[in-house]
């Protein structure tokens, strides 16, 4: 398992780039949060990357993430990494018992989330703030496809304060914000 090999599996079957820009977005936030606690950065990169590279194949709850990790599995990817993108899906109830896990379901809709308001700013990402996120989940209209109780849940579950993960997480993302297009 190495993050080259990751970035293959995700573009042979991630075609669309909203997508893979949301997978970016994740290994972005994932990579950073390694570095923060100490943990391995390029295997939480790897989980960031892949936990939704099943997803245009295969749209439907439960075959994602569960075939994904079927293939990831015939891959030789560690049982780690398999619990954690299973465990960013409810309903497959895989407990969240790891830190990478919890940070994993902490980082995924929030990237949504952030590219959504980052997306419509003149400056993108550049001067995006924790207090203009939330101002914006307040709006129940806007991205109203981002779970906003996932949110809630993932910071709840990870331990931290809201506005804390939400500048974290944009200041993460605006490593990479060429590749995310913002």
């Amino acid at each position: 398992m190495n993050y080259q090999d990751a970035l293959n599996l995700m573009h042979e079957y991630t075609k669309n780039e909203a997508l893979r820009k949301h997978m970016y977005a994740v290994e972005a936030a994932m990579r950073a949060y390694a570095k923060k606690f100490g943990e391995d950065e390029e295997k939480w990169a790897v989980v960031g990357l892949l936990h939704d590279f099943d997803y245009e194949k295969y749209p439907n709850a439960p075959d994602h993430p569960a075939q994904g990790s079927k293939v990831l599995e015939e891959k030789g990817y560690p049982e780690d990494i398999r619990r954690a993108i299973l465990g960013h899906a409810d309903y497959m109830n895989v407990p969240r018992d790891t830190r990478m896990a919890k940070v994993l379901f902490a980082c995924d809709e929030l990237c949504g989330f952030i590219s959504a308001v980052a997306v419509i700013r003149p400056n993108k990402i550049r001067d995006l703030e924790a207090s203009s996120v939330k101002k914006k989940l307040k709006d129940k209209g806007f991205a109203r496809n981002v779970n906003r109780e996932d949110i809630q849940r993932g910071v709840q579950e990870l331990g931290v304060p809201l506005d804390e993960h939400i500048q974290f997480t944009i200041e993460a993302m605006k490593v990479t914000a060429d590749r995310l297009g913002l």
